[in-house]
């Protein structure tokens, strides 16, 4: 397998986010993928759509020799087994899988996939986990480490609950 680090952001507020979690990681060997990692849970406020439940996010790190692209696809085929339905933009959801950093590559010019993630530095559901996992790596455009990233967001952010899964 690629010795590319790849991470991949978990949310939902919906059913048993933590056992969707949990199912969603089990699927993820069948397609091909190691997870070499996983982050806490992170029970945070809703993002861009407020009147919802809080969500609970974390974030994997696996190695797979599937391109971007298949990732992707592998990802979305996974939150369609475990039931993911688009209600509204940032809305309420059993699952939603976000492929945010696949090693250095950028890809701007796909209308599927941009990567790095857009919102990895600017959301704290997001950098959080990451931060548990590679406060050190180094996001592909900016040049600054993941924890920097974090510290520019600390007077911004209320910290999620961390927990265990």
């Amino acid at each position: 397998m690629s010795g590319v680090r790849i991470f991949i952001g978990l949310g939902a507020n919906l059913g048993n986010p933590a056992q969707t979690f949990a199912a969603a990681v089990e699927k993820l060997p069948e397609a091909g993928c190691q997870v070499v990692n996983k982050s806490k849970l992170y029970r945070t406020k809703p993002y861009g759509f407020a009147d919802q439940d809080d969500f609970l996010n974390a974030v994997i790190e696996i190695k797979t020799d599937a391109s971007a692209d298949t990732l992707l696809q592998i990802l979305q085929n996974i939150e369609t087994e475990l039931g993911k339905k688009v209600l509204c933009q940032n809305g309420p959801r059993l699952i939603d899988l976000d492929l945010l950093l696949y090693g250095d590559l950028v890809q701007k010019n796909s209308q599927e996939l941009t990567l790095p993630h857009p919102g990895v530095v600017e959301r704290d559901f997001v950098l959080l986990p990451l931060c548990d996992l590679a406060p050190e790596f180094l996001h592909p455009e900016t040049g600054k480490s993941l924890q920097l990233h974090l510290a520019d967001l600390s007077e911004h952010y209320a910290s999620g609950e961390r927990l265990d899964w």
